[in-house]
Formats: structure tokens, C-alpha cells, sequence
């Protein structure tokens, strides 16, 4: 990869064509930053044209490379996407771009081996959840950072980045413990930000159905050594039906500096959201209201030395109001419900190679407290609610203290890694536990890897299912942690039309925690309901269709099946969560540029969701019902021209009248269009 000069020319590397794997083609690897700084020295080398829009230079030549090992989060320590022996989907900046979603919990929704419980429109909150486990049961992280909220999991994605900043988002299936700690009970998803190596500027707007506005602005400038990035973001709709209107605006600032020893990571964003939420936690009082902030920061310094040193510290604050009646309430109902919850945390993660592989070891220090009117223990003293003429009257705080342990080995053929997690958590009665876990590969030839894994973790109670009472809720302070473990294997294909794996796993759970009740007229309550089995199939195929057929053909067509199958004693609970999974769900997207700079991308999802709901009907519940499956098929097409992007899309386009959660409608078919500008500068 080095620069040349023939007869006054320069020749360098320009990365026309991706090998079009489902991972992201940047990431922190150095060699990626060896790149960018050949492109800043290039462009520093040419004359100087002050701060004018670069165009490309027409003598400069150009060759076609596939950027197979990309580094990704899936262990300790740093590890190249053919190493892992595990499943890990990675939706890469050009998916991105071209996808029909204009949100992050949308985005998701095209992962097979996701499920997105969606309760409004563009994100205004969802759950998401791993291989039928429960919203609560997995671990979200932005840029690495554990932003996982200790309230209740329905917060998890009140994240102040929208999906325009998004570089890759990395999900890695089945318990993770052993490498992001406790509360990776089903996966994690980890949402990496982008930051530009050149100077730029973006800017976007997009209106559409039901009174959609949506703007941002972003911009990339280095000063130095200093990268910084800053974008500031907000959309707005009133709403598909009554009360479902929203609000969100959002500003995020990152910076990366870089120096001989090492990088320094910096990244801070808030968030402010307002939604009507309609029948979100039950039919019984439609008129509900939220309104939530949301701020995360942290440093982070990743060393170059022979032993890597990764300490980072962080801190999430999120405030939640949550209105049953958004206006005239009944003279019974005299406050709203406020949390605050606080979460400081620390990390020190260590790396180094040696003659018979690669170890891991560190430490995490994590602390969890809420204030609340309703959730918690009762405080000494009321503290005051910030913004709001009213106190705090509970509280808890928890500490979680983790260390770990992970070797990894690579031959030709074989990979290994094998890893520990000691954690003690102050609400635990159960002391210091014990999570090991396993991977192991072996390469059968170029194309064809076998894999398999075993892998344990656990998760505490959220504050909401300890202590949460309401109308229709009832908390369980003696709730306690839940376990499981997992074993998958499968095997995985990559050639240079075709790409994709197939996996089968069995998870075993114990003391899992769900919403349960006997008779429809009762209370949801939180209980431990014993053991849990579950075990399903996963396949992903992806091929492009033009390398051999030529042109006319996709250029990107990808199917992805997921069939997973939970089985409990049966306890004659309504189960409100756990037994309500997805059974079935097939994704099927086809890419294809249809002329010169006129893409169109076509999103076809079949989902087919197990368990029942109790329908509520002319004011009073009912008689329990099932689950109807249902086709959604989303589109979107992108024109380009010179340094704009003009695009419409579509979602729903069936209309189709579908739930994801119990008797909360979910909007029909959303048009939307807008265009997006880039321009770099020197």
C-alpha cells in the first residue's frame, strides 16, 4: 500500500468495490488508519485550493481490494471477523445508507436473529431482544461503553446518536458475559459511531406521511492531531393515530487524539424525547404520556505498547416522566411517576501477545442507583425532582465488581479462545459467581469453517421488576438473578459470490424472571418461573448475483431464517414476556443498482410470533389471543448526483394491520422522501 509517482502522476489506492460481506468495511484496526493517513498525506502533497469541495483527480489510478479481516468487539481483546467462532452480524455504513430506516430500532428490525417489539413509530421506544430472549436480557454499548439501563430495559435505545452517525452496528448472538460482563444474557449489540478521517460537512432533511419532519447536521474537522466530529439532530411527527405524536432532538460530539503512545477517546451526547404512548403498557388507559432525557459520556485510552492497556470511564444519566394521563386525569390520580437513574462506571482492559497466543485480563467497577417517586427503598430525605415542582421519595443504589480472564490461540486451521468472569454484585446474595465460556474453530478449507461454543452468564433484576407498582403492575423485591447456557455450532461459508453461515443452539435457563399472572384479571407480577429451554436454527445466505451474471442482475440479494422454540413446566402463568417470542422470522433483501447512480434497496420480512395477549375490548379485557403472523415489505430508492443524495421510501407498503405487543396498533404504510448533502474540505 505505498505511494508512488510515474512521470508527475500519483497513483494511489482508491476502494471503489467491498467484497460486500455483511460486516462493516472500516473499523479501528490500524491498518485502517494507515490508510487514512496516506489519503491526508496525498492530499496534502496536491496544491493548495483553500476550502473548496474536493473532487477526484482524473489522473489518479485506481485498483479494486477486499478488506476480509476486519477487527470487531466479539472477544477481550482485538479479533478479525474470520477468527471469531461465533455468530456475529455486523450492518456496515453502505447497508446503512441504502436500508428504508430511519431509525436504529428500524435498522434492526431486518437482523433475523432479532426481535423488535415496537410500541410507536421511528424508535420512540422499543425492546429489543436476542434469540427469544426478553428486552431486559440484552446488553446495548455505544462505541464499547456499557449504556444498559438499570431501570428497565424499555430504555435501552434512548440513545442521543441517530442512525446518520452510525458507522457499523455489531450484534453478537448468544450469552456474552465473559466479555461485556453481567446482563449479556442473550447478546449484545454494539453501536459503533463514524469518525471521518477528512474534513466534512453533511447535512439532511426528510419530510413525509403523518407530518414527519426530520433534520441534522453534522460535520468532521481535525485540528492536529485532534479528529473531532459534531452533529446535532430532530424529528418530529403527530402521529399515525391519536396520541402518538413525538418529539426527539439529540447533539453528539466525539474526538479522537491521536498521539505517538496511544489514542484518547472522547465521546459525550444528550437526548431529549416526548411521545404520546398510546396503550404502551396497558389498553386500560390510552391517553399515556413520556418524556425522557438522556445523556452518556466517556473517555477511553487505548495504548500502543507491547502490553495494551484499555482503561475507560463513563457515565449515563437518564430522567424518565411517565404520564398515564397526559390530560384530565381522575381526581384518584394525583402525581406522574419520575425516575433518575445514575450509572458511573470504570474499566481497565489488558492485552498481550506471547509464543502461544493472545491473552486478556481486567477489571470492571460499575454503580447502578435510581431516584424515584415510586421505585426503590424509602430515601432519609426527599430529594427534589430537576425541572419539575415535585420530590423523589425512593431510592437504591447497587455496585457490581467484575475481573476477567481470556486466552486466545490461532494455528492455520484451529482457533481457540477461552475465557473466565468473576463478578460480585452488593444486591446478590449468591457472593462472588463464576461464568466460563468457550469458542472453538477449525478452518475445513478456504471457504468452509466449522464452529462451535459454549458460553454461561446471568443478569440482575431491574429496578423496575423489583420494585415497580401501578394499576395493572405489582413489583417483587425477592426477585433474584437469572442464569443460562448456551450451546451453539454450526458452520460458515465465504466465497466470492457467496457468503453466509448456519448455526444451531440449545440454551438452558434457570430462575428466568417474567411478568406473569393466573387469571386475566390480575396483576402482573415479576417471579423467577424455574427453568426455561430453549434451542432453534439460523441461516444466512448472501450472494452477488452480478459477479458471474453480469450487470442486470442484484447486486446484493440475502435471505435470513430464524426458527427458535422456548419450552417451560408448565406453572398455568399468562406470560407477558418470555413466552412471547418469535417462533419464526424470515428477511429477504435484494440491492440493485438500476441505472447509473440510481440505487433501490427492498426489505421483505415474514414474522410469525408465539403466545398470547389478552384482548381489550370496549373497555374491559377479555379472552386471551394469539399472535397473527404477518408480511411487512419496506423500499427505498437513492439517486446521487455529484455531492447529493435525493431519496424516497416507503415502509408497510402492504398496509398491513399487524401488533408486536398486545393490543398497541402499529402504523400502517409511511411514505417518506429528502435529500442528504456531503461535502469534504480542506
Amino acid at each position: 500500500m505505498n505511494r508512488c509517482r510515474k512521470k508527475g502522476r500519483v497513483s494511489i489506492l482508491v476502494f471503489r468495490k467491498w467484497n460486500r460481506k455483511h460486516y462493516s468495511i472500516f473499523s479501528t484496526i490500524k491498518r485502517i488508519i494507515i490508510i487514512s493517513v496516506l489519503a491526508i498525506v496525498y492530499f496534502f502533497s496536491s496544491p493548495i485550493k483553500g476550502l473548496a469541495a474536493i473532487t477526484q483527480d482524473t489522473t489518479e489510478t485506481t485498483r479494486e481490494y477486499k478488506l476480509d479481516e476486519i477487527e470487531v468487539s466479539a472477544q477481550r481483546s482485538p479479533v478479525l471477523y474470520s477468527q471469531v467462532a461465533r455468530i456475529i452480524t455486523i450492518i456496515n455504513s453502505k447497508e446503512i445508507e441504502a436500508a428504508p430506516a430511519k431509525s436504529i430500532q428500524d435498522l434492526l428490525e431486518y437482523v433475523s436473529g432479532v426481535d423488535v417489539r415496537q410500541r410507536g413509530a421511528e424508535g420512540v421506544q422499543a425492546d429489543v431482544n436476542i434469540r427469544g430472549g426478553t428486552f431486559d436480557q440484552t446488553l446495548i454499548l455505544l462505541n464499547g461503553i456499557n449504556i444498559t439501563d438499570p431501570q428497565t430495559g424499555h430504555h435501552n435505545l434512548n440513545i442521543p446518536v441517530s442512525i446518520n452517525q452510525v458507522e457499523r452496528i455489531e450484534i453478537l448472538e448468544g450469552p456474552a458475559a465473559r466479555i461485556y460482563g453481567p446482563n449479556a444474557f442473550s447478546g449484545a449489540i454494539n453501536i459503533v459511531t463514524k469518525q471521518n478521517a477528512s474534513n466534512q460537512l453533511d447535512a439532511m432533511f426528510t419530510g413525509g406521511s403523518f407530518g414527519y419532519i426530520d433534520g441534522e447536521v453534522s460535520g468532521t474537522f481535525k485540528t492536529g492531531r485532534l479528529s473531532n466530529s459534531l452533529a446535532f439532530s430532530g424529528k418530529k411527527s403527530d402521529g399515525y393515530i391519536e396520541n402518538t405524536d413525538f418529539s426527539n432532538i439529540s447533539g453528539y460530539y466525539s474526538n479522537q487524539l491521536y498521539l505517538k503512545s496511544g489514542k484518547l477517546n472522547f465521546q459525550a451526547g444528550i437526548m431529549e424525547k416526548g411521545f404520546g404512548a398510546n396503550s404502551f403498557y396497558t389498553p386500560k388507559y390510552p391517553n399515556q404520556y413520556e418524556q425522557i432525557k438522556s445523556l452518556v459520556s466517556s473517555v477511553k485510552w487505548e495504548s500502543y505498547s507491547k502490553i495494551h492497556l484499555t482503561p475507560s470511564v463513563y457515565w449515563r444519566r437518564h430522567q424518565d416522566r411517565f404520564e398515564l394521563f397526559r390530560d384530565n386525569p381522575p381526581s384518584w390520580y394525583t402525581t406522574h411517576n419520575y425516575h433518575l437513574t445514575n450509572v458511573l462506571g470504570g474499566n481497565l482492559n489488558s492485552w498481550f501477545n506471547w509464543n502461544f497466543g493472545k491473552t486478556a485480563i481486567g477489571a470492571d467497577i460499575r454503580s447502578e442507583n435510581i431516584k424515584s417517586n415510586v421505585l426503590g427503598e424509602p430515601l432519609d430525605k426527599p430529594a427534589e425532582v430537576p425541572g419539575e415542582n415535585t420530590f423523589f421519595t425512593m431510592g437504591k443504589t447497587r455496585n457490581t465488581f467484575s475481573g476477567f480472564l481470556e486466552h486466545t490461540y490461532y494455528s492455520e486451521k484451529w482457533s481457540f479462545s477461552l475465557g473466565i468472569l468473576g463478578t460480585y454484585i452488593s444486591e446478590s446474595n449468591n457472593g462472588i459467581e463464576v461464568f466460563p465460556g468457550i469458542d472453538i474453530g477449525y478452518q475445513i478449507n478456504p471457504i468452509t469453517k466449522i464452529f462451535t461454543s459454549y458460553n454461561t452468564s446471568l443478569r440482575m433484576p431491574t429496578f423496575t421488576d423489583l420494585y415497580y407498582s401501578g394499576p395493572t403492575n405489582i413489583g417483587n423485591p425477592a426477585l433474584k438473578p437469572e442464569y443460562a447456557s448456551t450451546l451453539e455450532g454450526g458452520l460458515k461459508i465465504s466465497t466470492k459470490v457467496l457468503q453466509g453461515h448456519f448455526i444451531g443452539f440449545y440454551r438452558k435457563g434457570k430462575d428466568i424472571i417474567d411478568w406473569v399472572k393466573i387469571n386475566s384479571t390480575d396483576k402482573w407480577q415479576p417471579q423467577n418461573i424455574t427453568e426455561l429451554t430453549g434451542y432453534g436454527a439460523e441461516f444466512r445466505l448472501q450472494t452477488d448475483l452480478s459477479e458471474f451474471m453480469g450487470k442486470f442482475w442484484p447486486e446484493k440479494i440475502e435471505v435470513n431464517y430464524l426458527f427458535n422454540n422456548l419450552l417451560k413446566d408448565d406453572s398455568g402463568y399468562i406470560s407477558y414476556y418470555v413466552l412471547d417470542y418469535l417462533k419464526n422470522k424470515i428477511n429477504i433483501s435484494v440491492s440493485k443498482e438500476v441505472i447509473t447512480n440510481l440505487n433501490l434497496d427492498l426489505r421483505i420480512s415474514w414474522q410469525q410470533r408465539e403466545g398470547t395477549y389478552t384482548l381489550f375490548t370496549n373497555g374491559s379485557y377479555g379472552k386471551e389471543a394469539d399472535y397473527d403472523p404477518f408480511w411487512l415489505i419496506d423500499g427505498k430508492i437513492n439517486y446521487q448526483l455529484k455531492g447529493f443524495t435525493f431519496f424516497v421510501s416507503a415502509t408497510n407498503i402492504l398496509n398491513t394491520n399487524y401488533i408486536d405487543i398486545g393490543n398497541v396498533i402499529q402504523p400502517g404504510i409511511w411514505l417518506k422522501s429528502g435529500v442528504s448533502w456531503h461535502i469534504e474540505f480542506r
